[in-house]
């Protein structure tokens, strides 16, 4: 299901942050994005997964499998999102936290896509536990596997990794990359890191326009 972006323009209401732009995200691959602060990384993420301010102007078609989605409103576009903040609902233990995310169907079923995910995360004994008492990169992990839990036709990640010290963050960079490649689907990664970088063939460097001095 490829991820495909045609934006002509898109802008706040006083800078234009970026024009002529085109992506090709292939599934299975990881596909980065980088660029300086404020040069509208996160502003083209909020624009294909539907969070963009009612206040920009987006100029351009988003395409998931071929089928148009940037008309189309948050919930509809089968976009997963991952922030650096991990966005946990504290008041559910683990499992309930991922039982969130698993679309609509028969109980067992439901229960037996968390138990799959909790293997995954190899945090089946964290089942029942309050996700204050994880670890950061725990916690991490967790926020993943409730994004995939979800099915989304795409994924986009908006610089994860960052918060996290050198070693964790290695460790939870090839958890991500293991987990989205398993499920084949197009992935978008924002950060400013090259280390974070999958594959150099897949990369892109945003560069906003040229302003008037």
């Amino acid at each position: 299901m490829p991820l495909e972006i045609k934006l002509k323009n898109l802008a706040t209401p006083q800078t234009t942050l970026l024009q002529d732009l085109h992506l090709y995200v292939p599934d299975g691959v990881i596909h980065t994005v980088m660029g300086a602060s404020g040069s509208g990384k996160s502003s083209l993420l909020g624009a294909i997964c539907g969070t963009l301010p009612e206040s920009f102007l987006f100029e351009g078609e988003i395409f998931l499998h071929g089928t148009r989605i940037d008309q189309r409103p948050l919930g509809q576009r089968h976009v997963g999102i991952l922030f650096q903040e991990d966005l946990l609902f504290a008041h559910m233990t683990v499992a309930e936290n991922l039982l969130f995310a698993v679309p609509p169907g028969p109980r067992l079923v439901r229960q037996a896509c968390v138990l799959q995910g909790l293997q995954d995360l190899e945090m089946t004994h964290f089942a029942n536990t309050d996700p204050a008492t994880l670890s950061g990169g725990q916690r991490s992990r967790v926020t993943l596997m409730r994004a995939l839990l979800a099915q989304p036709q795409a994924l986009l990640l908006d610089e994860p990794f960052s918060k996290l010290d050198t070693a964790l963050r290695a460790r939870l960079r090839h958890f991500v990359f293991e987990q989205v490649k398993k499920r084949h689907i197009p992935v978008l990664l924002v950060t400013h890191d090259l280390s974070d970088i999958a594959d150099p063939a897949h990369l892109s460097h945003l560069i906003p326009p040229t302003r008037p001095v």
